[in-house]
């Protein structure tokens, strides 16, 4: 059970955006005895998710449910996943007085951002110190919406944390995946590399920082390895006994341009300060450890 949170050891979390990250928190949360309340996009997601006892409401930026409201003024704690779209933040669009008038009355805030926000930096290292200066409109409304949040903690005492993720691999969603769909590619770029982080972990991050709460902090989630993607599909396609697919260049691959725009930003991210000051041991340091044990559990979900 969780401790150290205000003489609690469970609360109501509501989530705007129930995707994989927050999903995989809620469900562990729930196990715990938490509420969980959520928004989707989705009807028909809403509809599963309240299956499993999940209070769901449907929002986006042309509306929302009229229950929304209230369950979120009934939740302890609040995590958002939502994106800034151009027009900015849709949850501050729409909540920014609700979510500001309550203040410091929250136990704890998170919002989870991307480490896209410290842009390219050929290799070298950031931390959570280093200035932001993201090279994709992407990542600027990240920092826009970033600076929004803490707003709310600067001026009205809402305990907000940031959470900057690395480029998110889980159950669905992994190199081993993609292998066996025939959609992996092999690129090739000279002293690139990405940084990268199980599902697992964000959710073991964010409980330690609910068990933690340090308003105003901002924490890189990533894992210990930053490693080139031609790498780590590499290795995945020798788990599975098959072939890896062929090195492709960057400059002359087929790619999306969403897929090629990952590849302008080059960075090293330390994540020191999810060690020391959450004292988190992550379960999967590094995508060799992430990659073996998601093949274990597809060997045992087929057997």
């Amino acid at each position: 059970m969780m401790e150290g949170m205000k003489g609690t050891v469970t609360g109501k979390l509501f989530c705007f955006g129930l995707g994989l990250s927050a999903a995989t928190l809620a469900a562990r949360l729930k196990a715990e005895g938490w509420a969980i309340a959520g928004t989707t996009r989705s009807p028909e997601k809403a509809a599963r998710l309240a299956e499993r006892g999940y209070e769901m409401f449907l929002f986006d930026r042309e509306g929302y449910d009229p229950g929304l409201p209230a369950a979120m003024a009934a939740s302890s704690h609040l995590l958002t996943s939502v994106a800034p779209d151009g027009a900015g933040d849709p949850v501050l669009d729409a909540f920014a007085e609700q979510i500001g008038k309550r203040g410091a009355d929250w136990d704890w805030v998170g919002y989870l951002s991307t480490t896209g926000v410290y842009g390219n930096r050929d290799g070298a290292w950031v931390d959570e110190d280093s200035p932001t200066t993201p090279t994709s409109d992407r990542s600027r409304r990240r920092v826009q919406a970033e600076n929004a949040w803490l707003g709310l903690y600067r001026d009205q005492q809402v305990p907000v944390h940031l959470f900057r993720l690395a480029g998110i691999y889980g159950p669905g969603r992994n190199a081993l995946r993609t292998l066996r769909q025939g959609r992996a590619k092999r690129i090739k770029k000279p002293g690139q590399v990405f940084s990268r982080i199980h599902v697992a972990d964000i959710a073991q991050v964010l409980m330690a920082s609910m068990a933690r709460p340090h308003p105003g902090r901002v924490y890189n989630v990533c894992d210990d390895h930053a490693a080139p993607p031609d790498e780590v599909i590499a290795h995945a396609a020798g788990l599975l006994q098959v072939p890896a697919p062929p090195l492709e260049d960057f400059t002359t691959a087929e790619m999306s341009p969403m897929a090629r725009s990952f590849y302008l930003d080059n960075k090293r991210v330390d994540n020191r300060r999810l060690h020391e000051e959450l004292g988190v041991t992550l379960c999967y340091p590094d995508y060799k450890a992430g990659l073996a044990a998601l093949l274990a559990e597809d060997q045992e979900a087929s057997s």
